[in-house]
């Protein structure tokens, strides 16, 4: 596989380097320099956002059969790309190749989804005396500007244009300087199929230098952004000087309760893949795991029997199930994190340590009996580690899970039927799972509470997020 040239798209041109400053795209895998990524000028910016002016005005006017053509090409293509797809997402990303693969597979889904959402966008008729009428629309937002993480960086990407282009809005599209190919490729499948070129722009940069730049235009009606808390808080400020409408995805730290009346060993083979997918960077990963005393000693031998089992490597080799950190902040920070819960009393059962001399590898790594106080416990580690606790019963469990000011999504396991209602009631997160390791679908919303963010992406609430209410009386 030869690692595409990189460039950004203002108008359906391509902008290649040229004299501009550059950021060095990295294979995590091996640690080598794979590409020179042209970083925007604030006239480059300026630019994309006199086109995403212009395309706004002509998408909202096109048909919503004409959306729902596009997306639903564009799908097609997807999945005509997914190998070449998937082979450039695991050499600047890292995951396993069939992780990569599935992955553009799902985009592909969810803007086949998208595409039916182009013609389900209802309003409603008020009851008004004969003589009067009255109306309740959805129309488009405006101009979006959206900013995706490097963790599933063609995912990431296709819910930041999928739900824009399915309302009848334009959109600035910025990936993560980390991973720009895949972006790009996606957004290259929306133009070939039809797609006007004013309609989708892909820019890269330095981020605050991005941000402010469009966050600061009156051009900009709305900003989407998935990342880190303190991060999008920050946008969040940003956005509030022109009072834009935001979407946020943001931190999390999963808590998984297993009670005593669950097959462990289900839930083992369940949890452990779904805990180390992606080397622990999924914003809803599994990460606390809270569990009933009776089987506690027997879930966490379990746990650290099958966490020594996973095969670590590059993601081009058939056999590994997890590749390395997708860049060198990583290991240094899970580094940290372990070895501040182990001083403070976790016990280490396996891993905690670098693997290999090249690219950004870490073992996947078990603690238990994690002091509450211990950074890790607190904050999300987005990374291989798996953090075991012991607790005596329902009410204890459901108190861990809530305590924290993320709630992104939770887990649970139990037979009881009736707790499970009960779990579904109190757990304080925007997606939880019970007796599964899935919360994510192309039909369902995806999104958080608290600290996590506010609005969604998927599923029809995708769409509607992308538009603003108007109701219209006539007399």
């Amino acid at each position: 596989m030869t690692y595409p040239d990189l460039h950004m798209i203002i108008g359906g041109e391509k902008v290649a380097v040229g004299d501009r400053r550059t950021h060095t795209v990295v294979n995590p895998a091996t640690g080598e320099d794979i590409g020179q990524l042209p970083l925007a000028s604030a006239d480059d910016l300026d630019k994309a956002l006199a086109k995403a002016d212009e395309g706004f005005r002509i998408w909202r006017a096109e048909a919503p059969e004409k959306r729902a053509a596009v997306l639903t090409r564009a799908a097609g293509l997807i999945r005509e790309r997914a190998g070449d797809m998937a082979a450039v997402l695991t050499a600047e990303q890292g995951k396993p190749l069939g992780e990569a693969k599935g992955e553009a597979i799902y985009s592909a889904m969810l803007l086949e989804f998208y595409a039916g959402e182009c013609k389900r966008i209802y309003g409603r008729t008020l009851v008004r005396p004969a003589g009067s009428h009255a109306e309740v629309r959805y129309e488009p937002v405006g101009p979006i500007a959206a900013f995706a993480p490097w963790n599933f960086p063609i995912i990431n990407v296709a819910r930041k244009v999928g739900g824009p282009i399915a309302a009848g809005c334009s959109v600035i599209v910025k990936p993560a300087e980390e991973t720009p190919a895949s972006g790009i490729m996606l957004v290259q499948c929306l133009l070939d199929a039809g797609l006007p070129p004013e309609v989708c722009q892909i820019v890269f940069g330095v981020p605050d230098e991005v941000s402010r730049h469009l966050l600061g235009s009156p051009i900009i009606r709305k900003l989407s952004f998935t990342g880190s808390t303190a991060v999008g808080k920050h946008l969040m400020k940003l956005a509030a000087e022109g009072m834009k409408r935001t979407t946020m995805e943001l931190g999390g730290h999963g808590p998984v309760l297993v009670f005593e009346d669950s097959d462990v060993d289900i839930v083992l083979d369940t949890m452990v893949a779904a805990k180390f997918r992606n080397a622990g960077q999924v914003c809803v990963s599994p990460t606390r795991f809270i569990v009933e005393q009776g089987i506690y000693d027997n879930f966490r031998d379990g746990f650290v029997e099958r966490a020594k089992k996973i095969a670590v490597g590059n993601g081009t080799d058939k056999d590994t199930r997890m590749g390395p950190m997708a860049n060198a902040r990583r290991p240094d920070t899970i580094e940290q994190m372990v070895a501040d819960a182990v001083d403070k009393g976790a016990k280490l059962l396996t891993g905690g340590e670098r693997i290999g001399n090249q690219g950004f590898f870490y073992a996947p790594t078990v603690l238990a009996d994690v002091p509450q106080d211990a950074e890790i416990m607190n904050e999300e580690p987005f990374g291989p580690v798996a953090l075991i606790n012991s607790y005596a019963g329902e009410a204890e469990m459901i108190a861990e899970a809530n305590r924290l000011p993320y709630g992104l999504a939770a887990y649970a396991w139990t037979k009881d039927a009736a707790r499970q209602r009960r779990l579904a009631d109190e757990l304080e997160a925007g997606m939880v799972a019970i007796n599964g390791a899935n919360v994510s679908a192309v039909d369902a919303p995806f999104g958080g509470v608290k600290w996590s963010g506010h609005g969604s992406e998927d599923g029809a609430e995708g769409v509607l997020a992308c538009m603003v209410l108007k109701s219209v009386h006539q007399s």
